[in-house]
């Protein structure tokens, strides 16, 4: 019975070690698509707006719409 519970205990100490290095992983993949982001964003720099006004221009034309 004893080495039950030894057992036991042990296994939940494994899945709380693993929930923290799950969360440092998590945090890993956020601080990667920040930055991704970022370098993004100063790559394009002032030509974003522009992406964005012909993107929005072509969407609207090929639906039929017209944008004031």
């Amino acid at each position: 019975m004893l080495d039950y519970l030894r057992i036991m205990l042990a296994a939940r100490t494994e899945k709380m070690d693993e929930r923290g290095a799950s969360a440092v992983e998590y945090g890993l993949l956020i601080a990667g698509i920040a930055a991704l982001i970022v370098v993004v964003v100063f790559a394009f720099g002032d030509n974003i707006s522009d992406i964005f006004e012909d993107t929005c221009k072509s969407v609207a034309s090929a639906s039929g719409c017209t944008s004031d």
